[in-house]
């Protein structure tokens, strides 16, 4: 079985990509006490899922701006 993998690209303004990173660190600090708050584990685990995908994103913004 192949996996295809669609890569999508957004052009951003140094304004708009500095906006977006601190949205995306302000929602992953929340994120992350909602994920300690919880008892639920599949919920728990769908959290820890999202967590890591912002994180690459966040990531990826930091590289550009830097």
């Amino acid at each position: 079985m192949s996996c295809l993998t669609r890569m999508a690209q957004v052009t951003l303004t140094d304004q708009e990509a500095a906006t977006l990173k601190k949205a995306l660190e302000v929602y992953l600090s929340d994120l992350r006490m909602e994920i300690a708050d919880t008892d639920a584990q599949d919920f728990r685990d769908d959290l820890k899922r999202e967590e890591a995908v912002l994180t690459r994103l966040l990531e990826q913004l930091r590289d550009v701006t830097a």
